[in-house]
């Protein structure tokens, strides 16, 4: 289970414990029959331990939560990231509006790079390029190392570059997370709605030394579901095999989300290495542009050329929800 450690977050959690959002007038969600999924059920906001872990001009806020499920067991909402571990290596601007570095092409922006961004995963290996558009935030693990984060949380929409040096085949993993404003609730204000439930979607291309494109996202990528909400009804939900499905679940707006539901899965401890076995998780579910909407997003459609490549068109991915999934792990074997 992912139980909140007695470290830092437990002292921030004495200085910033907050409510995530109030009670409004509406008439709250209605009492469900009981649910036999195998997650961990939380119902209402999280405790907020952090209120924001990143100041981004016209951006929102990203916070931090606790969520205590009916269980007895306590989840980082929406994730537990590594966003603030000096550690991990952010991965390189592409475009970002939070630092002004906006390139117009990904050749301006592979320039400007001095090679102290390259993180060695073999030592003999090739120079890999990794061009990714993620809404909102990603880690990427190549053969289990720490190649690359994405250096805005929530918003503005950014893209990133990360590279790396490594040997064919290897294994490229990476956690995906769908921000949220109403901590534990995976909502935002949006459309004139307190609890809107935002959308998902991440597409990379990976390019050799060559500049030859050796992967992009498409289905033949493995996707599991690990954060879903906000869940109205827990009737809608189902299990098919490792298939987390809220399909019929309510992706409506709403004034009051303060009593939605929300599901938690135990994230593997080693999701990150190359053998770790991931035959049997669903595959990707791609997604069109529209759907995702980046057509008016200049981190994205600056870069046509590389994510729309004529001959070898990158897809955006998710879970089967890219609405309700909050917390997505993705796998692929580049060979």
């Amino acid at each position: 289970m992912r139980y909140l450690k007695n470290t830092t977050l437990m002292v921030v959690l004495a200085c910033f414990t907050i409510s995530a959002c109030k009670n409004s007038k509406e008439t709250p969600a209605k009492n469900t029959k009981t649910y036999t999924g195998t997650a961990s059920v939380s119902q209402g906001p999280a405790t907020v331990l952090i209120q924001n872990i990143y100041e981004c001009e016209r951006g929102r806020e990203a916070p931090i939560g606790t969520s205590t499920a009916t269980d007895g067991s306590k989840w980082t909402v929406p994730a537990e990231v590594n966003f603030t571990d000096d550690s991990f290596p952010f991965a390189s601007d592409l475009f970002n509006p939070c630092t002004k570095v906006e390139y117009k092409t990904a050749d301006e922006a592979l320039a400007a790079l001095d090679g102290t961004d390259i993180v060695e995963v073999d030592a003999d290996g090739e120079i890999v390029t990794a061009y990714v558009f993620a809404d909102n935030y990603f880690e990427m693990y190549i053969n289990g190392v720490p190649v690359g984060k994405d250096n805005v949380p929530f918003t503005q929409f950014n893209s990133n570059i990360v590279r790396f040096k490594v040997k064919e085949p290897f294994t490229i993993a990476m956690k995906l997370v769908d921000w949220e404003e109403n901590s534990g609730l995976g909502s935002e204000a949006n459309r004139g709605q307190a609890f809107h439930p935002g959308d998902g979607g991440m597409v990379a291309v990976f390019k050799d030394a060559s500049g030859a494109i050796i992967a992009t996202t498409d289905a033949n990528w493995k996707a599991q579901t690990f954060y879903t909400a906000p869940i109205k009804d827990l009737s809608c939900t189902q299990e098919e095999g490792t298939l987390r499905l809220s399909k019929t679940c309510s992706t409506e707006d709403s004034n009051d989300g303060t009593l939605y539901y929300a599901l938690h899965w135990e994230t593997p401890l080693n999701w990150q290495s190359v053998d770790f076995d991931d035959n049997e998780w669903p595959n990707a579910t791609v997604y069109s542009n529209s759907t995702i909407g980046v057509d008016n997003k200049p981190a994205y459609t600056n870069f046509i050329d590389v994510f729309d490549d004529d001959e070898v068109d990158a897809l955006f991915i998710w879970s089967s929800n890219v609405i309700l999934d909050n917390e997505v792990i993705v796998r692929y074997t580049v060979n």
